[in-house]
Formats: C-alpha cells, sequence, structure tokens
C-alpha cells in the first residue's frame, strides 16, 4: 500500500516464467529497446537475460564482474564476487577479445576502460532493471547498496525503472533495514558501510529534474511460499552477503560452478534442491563436511548444517540416494560393526591408494581422480599408533617400577 502510494506499480510473480512475461510486458509498453542491468541473483534465477534478448531487446551487465561474465557467456560464481573464478590475465585476454582493449595488466586501467564503454549504454537506456537488498514496508521503498555507480545509473538515468526482489527481501520497519544495512557489508565484505547505500521511494515527481518516470516491483514468489511453510523457513531469512561460501572448505575447493545453479556455497545447497526440486539437486545437500563454519559466520544465525542434514534425511525418505549408495552405506555399516573388518579394510584401502592405484582409481571414484590427486594414507592408522603408544607407556612404567 505505502508504495502504490508512492507511485510505484507492484506486481506479484508466482513463478520465474511470470517474471518474465511482467518485464516483457512493461518494455514493450514503453518501446524499450536498450536495457540496463544492475546486479540482481533473482533475475539469473528466472534467466531473464535470454528472454529480453530473445525479445529483440539488447541487455547490458553494468557491474563490473557481471559485465565480464557475460561477455564470457558465462555465469557468476558467488554472491558477490561474480567472477572470483577467474584470473587477471584471463580478465584481460577477455577484455582484449571481446572489446578490443590494449592489453595492460593494471586492474586500475581495465576498471576504467570498463567504465568507458560502459558510460554510452548508461546515457541511452530506455530502461533499467535492479534487484532490492531489501523493501521497507514502512514507507514504501527499495532499498539498495552497492559498492559501484552502476546501480544508481541504472534506477535513475532511464525512463523506467524495474526492480526484481524475492518476497523474502520485505523487511517491517526502518529501524530493521538499519540493523540489516549494517550486517550486510560487514560480513559480505568487510566494510562499515558500502559506497553507495539506495533507497528509492518512486518515480520522479513534478518540479524534481532527475529519476525515472515509472517504477516497478515485480515480487518474485518462485516456491519460496512453499519454503516458508517448512521446516526450512529460516533459509529465507538470507541476506546475500557470500559469508558461508568464503568460510566454506567444500566452496573453496570446488568453486561455485560445481554447484550447478545460481546459488553455490553452503546457502545454495539448501536454497536450490528447494527452488529446483530435491530430486533435480540430490548431490548438493551431500556437499557439506558439516564442519560449521557456515553457521558461525552468518550473520542471522541460520542452521544451515541441520537443514542440510534434514534435506539428506528427506533424499533417504524418497529413495533418492541411489543403489550404490544404498549398498555401500550397507557395507560400510558392517565393516564399522567388526573391529576386525575394519582394520582389514583400512590396510587394504592403504596398500590399494600408495602401492597400487595411484591416482587413477576406478568407478565413481575416477570422477575426482581424472582431475586432482587423492591424498596418500598415514602409513600407520590411528588404532596402531595408539597399541605403539600404549605399548611403550607401559614399557616405561615396568621399567621405572623395577628401577
Amino acid at each position: 500500500a505505502n508504495m502504490k502510494a508512492n507511485g510505484i506499480v507492484v506486481e506479484w510473480a508466482q513463478s520465474s516464467q511470470e517474471v518474465c512475461r511482467l518485464v516483457v510486458e512493461i518494455a514493450k509498453k514503453h518501446n524499450v529497446r536498450l536495457v540496463t542491468k544492475s546486479k540482481s541473483m533473482v533475475t539469473e534465477e528466472v534467466a531473464l537475460n535470454d528472454v529480453l534478448e530473445a525479445e529483440g531487446m539488447e541487455v547490458i551487465e553494468t557491474d563490473l564482474g557481471e559485465f565480464i561474465v557475460q561477455i564470457g557467456k558465462t555465469h557468476p560464481s558467488h554472491l558477490l564476487a561474480p567472477i572470483i573464478h577467474m584470473t587477471k590475465p584471463e580478465i584481460r585476454d577477455l577484455m582484449v577479445k571481446e572489446l578490443g582493449m590494449t592489453p595492460t595488466d593494471d586492474a586500475g586501467e581495465m576498471t576504467k576502460f570498463a567504465q568507458a564503454h560502459l558510460r554510452r549504454y548508461f546515457l541511452e537506456a530506455d530502461m533499467g532493471i535492479s534487484g532490492g537488498n531489501f523493501i521497507l514496508a514502512e514507507t514504501g521503498s527499495i532499498c539498495l547498496v552497492t559498492n559501484e555507480g552502476n546501480g544508481r545509473m541504472c534506477t535513475t538515468l532511464p525512463r523506467v525503472h524495474i526492480a526484481i526482489v524475492g518476497i523474502e527481501k520485505v523487511v517491517e520497519t526502518v529501524k530493521d533495514y538499519a540493523t540489516l544495512t549494517q550486517v550486510l557489508p560487514r560480513s559480505g565484505t568487510g566494510q562499515v558501510m558500502t559506497v553507495y547505500t539506495h533507497i528509492i521511494n518512486g518515480p520522479r515527481q513534478p518540479g524534481e529534474s532527475d529519476g525515472p518516470e515509472h517504477v516497478y516491483v515485480i515480487l518474485v514468489d518462485n516456491g519460496r511460499t512453499s519454503i516458508y511453510d517448512t521446516d526450512y523457513a529460516e533459509a529465507l531469512a538470507c541476506i546475500r552477503c557470500g559469508a558461508c561460501q568464503n568460510a566454506c572448505p567444500v566452496y573453496r575447493s570446488t568453486g561455485g560452478h560445481a554447484y550447478g545453479w545460481v546459488y553455490a556455497g553452503p546457502i545454495g545447497a539448501i536454497v536450490t534442491p528447494l527452488l529446483v526440486g530435491l530430486e533435480n539437486a540430490s548431490p548438493l545437500p551431500q556437499a557439506s563436511s558439516l564442519c560449521g563454519a557456515c553457521k558461525q559466520v552468518c550473520p542471522v544465525n541460520i542452521d544451515i548444517p541441520r537443514m542440510l542434514l534434514d534435506l539428506r534425511h528427506d533424499l533417504v525418505e524418497r529413495g533418492e540416494t541411489g543403489k550404490m549408495w544404498d549398498i555401500g552405506i550397507k557395507f560400510w555399516a558392517i565393516g564399522n560393526k567388526s573391529p576386525r573388518l575394519f582394520q582389514m579394510g583400512g590396510a587394504m584401502a592403504r596398500f590399494g591408494r600408495n602401492h597400487v592405484l595411484k591416482n587413477n582409481f576406478p568407478g565413481p571414484l575416477g570422477g575426482w581422480t581424472d582431475y586432482r590427486d587423492f591424498p596418500n594414507f598415514a602409513p600407520k592408522s590411528f588404532h596402531q599408533l595408539w597399541k605403539e603408544r600404549q605399548a611403550a607407556k607401559n614399557t616405561n612404567n615396568g621399567g621405572s617400577s623395577n628401577g
């Protein structure tokens, strides 16, 4: 109601298809040909760029990382740092090839080149699309925090602005927003505040010299309300700071693209199965060591390990684990119930890895050793070391008593 009172047109999108349909309708209504975009994970979620381009519109990502991703025809690998998987030489070579940049290894010069390249798009764009870090219900405002000036350019220069925001981003009061907007940069980038903080209250008013003529907000469900009614509801509290990704040993080893969709890392291993279906993302709940680092760094205290375990339980209950997994678990249980079998299995595995197989493992394990080394087993097991330690301790104690 407050948004509508501010002159903002509010739409509800139940699915990703509905989001894209609404954006296309708005764009055609205003004869849009050129679209500039600020960083938005929700638009990645609904594959908006592909739809707009199929409708004949030119879409330009203006966040520097997202722009590099776009010209490289790939996908972001981190919530805040889309090209964290790329090296500086890779970025340089891509900009030379796709944009005609003069080769340089100076990051500042590469940034200046990208700024100059994007400037005309800012000035000529018919429509700007942004996400929204928060929607402030008390005042009917769209809240954005960024470290690049592109967010402000996308939301003020074009005559039409569309903010596409997940419904979980709605906060009730200014006080709530003030707390979250301090927590987000501290957890995401270690900043006290981001460089730019935007609070957008509506379209240009009479007597104002700048700002869009039309502002739309599309509130995206796309499966979120179904999550709210489950034990996974706390996943919706995520503020997309990326702290869990930075702390996760699995994410740091595999990178974001290994998760197969928009949301990577520990929170992605929960959100992705919930949004696309557990049967379509069954490996993700297993992509965790359950070390708890993600929960420790989460600024809103989401219990990620608990939900990962619950998703694993759901996989077993639904029979989604596969026959090989079930057979393997049965053999594992038999071996762990018998000390003799456990010791024999450990000795065989140690001998096979260290002396026979090296790095050419058979079957599913080959998926690991085809790309990286499997570490050697320790020469002695913990059980052997313990027995030797106890024997030495008893010998020493016996020698002391005889003395």
